[in-house]
């Protein structure tokens, strides 16, 4: 099946980053300020075609594909799911923007691209300018509220089971799962939000099974690894010490913690001055419900650095 460009006037790129290659769109100005923006589950770099352009006119916009996500390549499967950490996905994007020429940069992410954002900001501290959260918590956050009876988010529970069972379970038929999934996440309910074209996309890379493997071993390095790391940087007193500004949906999964998104952002904050935040209007995917609103609830942020 051939899929839409959904970004004219971007190039294409698929670059070496060393375990895995990576596929990335890149557009805006040569000379402009560089901005990482990266996806979450269960969807690609296409999730950002709504604002892209107008970051591109401000930026050097950079999109990838994570390992093992849309038309990036996939790891072999690691025993302690390790290649679909968040500090191994940091690592990979840091490869990727220094193959691009850039060694500073401002980072937006959304889903789990936001958890390798800050993961990046912890384990890289210098490389970031700033950091832009889209509608999560952090890690150790979500599995405390999850633990604590706060049923938030059934799939990291369901997702992050052993194999195969998640993927024998969604793979009778991955497209279904995949569209009942998107539509629940939203405000609305209501498909339309995505776009044709860009669902698409996801149910091309979606309904590849080592793919969908690779998305079930995301979900167990975020139960065990990056969990972990997340403690291991609280006991040890490292912080974020760049500038974030962390925005939620009304009905995405933040606001359902019953919690503040700032309150649980602020222990792994170097200094509460550097946390902004805002809700907006949509559920969990904001750039794709609401983008006019979340291009305004983070453009001026990014725009300071």
């Amino acid at each position: 099946m051939e899929l839409a460009d959904l970004f004219p006037g971007f190039e294409a790129h698929t670059i070496d980053v060393g375990e895995v290659k990576l596929f990335a769109r890149v557009g805006g100005r040569e000379d402009a300020p560089p901005l990482l923006c990266l996806h979450g589950f269960p969807e690609t770099h296409v999730m950002w075609a709504k604002i892209a352009p107008e970051l591109a006119e401000s930026f050097r916009v950079v999109l990838p594909d994570l390992r093992g996500y849309g038309w990036s390549s996939v790891a072999p499967i690691e025993p302690d799911h390790a290649q679909m950490s968040k500090r191994v996905m940091a690592k990979d994007v840091v490869a990727l923007m220094d193959e691009l020429g850039h060694a500073r940069f401002a980072l937006m992410g959304h889903d789990r691209g936001a958890r390798v954002g800050y993961r990046l900001a912890l384990d890289h501290p210098g490389v970031l300018t700033r950091l832009a959260l889209l509608d999560i918590v952090p890690t150790l956050a979500m599995w405390r509220a999850i633990e604590a009876g706060i049923d938030l988010a059934p799939h990291w529970k369901s997702l992050a089971a052993p194999a195969p069972g998640p993927e024998i379970e969604i793979g009778r038929d991955a497209s279904a799962w995949l569209h009942e999934t998107l539509v629940n996440w939203t405000r609305a309910k209501d498909s339309h939000v995505f776009g044709a074209k860009a669902l698409a996309h996801y149910h091309a890379f979606f309904t590849v099974p080592e793919r969908l493997a690779a998305t079930c071993e995301d979900y167990r390095a975020g139960a065990t690894l990056d969990r972990a790391a997340d403690e291991a940087d609280l006991a040890a007193g490292r912080r974020i010490g760049v500038p974030t500004r962390v925005v939620w949906g009304e009905g995405g999964f933040p606001a359902k913690t019953g919690i503040s998104p700032l309150d649980a952002w602020a222990p792994f904050m170097a200094d509460r001055a550097l946390l902004s935040g805002a809700a907006v209007s949509g559920g969990h995917f904001l750039p794709e419900e609401a983008p006019e609103e979340t291009l305004a609830a983070v453009l001026p942020f990014l725009l300071a650095g």
